[in-house]
């Protein structure tokens, strides 16, 4: 899972941006941005617990938005690779005390293990849904909001995933889904005899800002 260049222009696919402006095929990664989890917990120990923000430092996506006679962003197409053996905790919130280094070694551990060694998630969009406003004058200016639709794989198994995307400036947008881990074989984790236990769905986030377009040379 190579890291991606800076031709970003990929994450426009999602968002109604000027589709003249962005045709091509363009490909990113963390110099680009970020990929988040987020947790939340739940049990009669919940209160000991935290609720934790992972990076994963290691994935790469690559989109290709055909130009206007062609359909444009919404015939765009998005495929990313996750790799789920590079994560850092990068916060917890809540619990009995702060999280300490060792805390946060012993949790990206546990992570690896309940996840196993095939570790690496891929997505492939199947349709680039832009918010209704996105069009005449506001695609010049980019992606009021938008969706993703597609398939996530993991560990063998495949589920349908939507990403709901936002765009709070020129070349910078923001993306979130949720995934229930059940749903791909992966058993939350759970401690003190089952009283602090994982929420099952998690949230997974992205937020890219792409050079060229924030430069208008896209």
């Amino acid at each position: 899972m190579a890291g991606g260049g800076r031709p970003l222009k990929a994450a426009a696919v999602a968002y109604g941006g000027a589709v003249a402006d962005i045709s091509g095929t363009y490909e990113l990664g963390p110099a680009d941005g970020q990929v988040l989890i987020r947790t939340g917990r739940e049990g009669l120990a919940a209160r000991a617990g935290h609720d934790l923000v992972i990076e994963i430092t290691r994935w790469s996506a690559r989109a290709t938005v055909p130009d206007a006679a062609n359909g444009g962003v919404a015939a765009a197409t998005l495929t990313a690779e996750l790799d789920l053996s590079a994560l850092a905790v990068r916060q917890g919130s809540g619990g009995a005390k702060p999280l300490t280094d060792r805390d946060r070694r012993d949790i990206q551990n546990t992570a690896r293990k309940i996840i196993g060694q095939a570790a690496v998630a891929s997505f492939a969009s199947s349709a680039v849904i832009p918010s209704p406003s996105a069009s005449g004058a506001a695609a010049g200016r980019g992606l009021d909001g938008g969706a993703i639709e597609g398939t996530l794989t993991l560990r063998g198994t495949s589920r349908p995933l939507r990403l709901q995307v936002s765009s709070p400036g020129p070349g910078h947008f923001r993306g979130r889904a949720t995934v229930r881990q059940t749903d791909f074989g992966i058993t939350p984790y759970s401690g003190f005899l089952g009283a602090l236990k994982l929420k099952d769905e998690v949230a997974v986030e992205f937020d890219i800002r792409v050079e060229e377009i924030q430069n208008g040379s896209g």
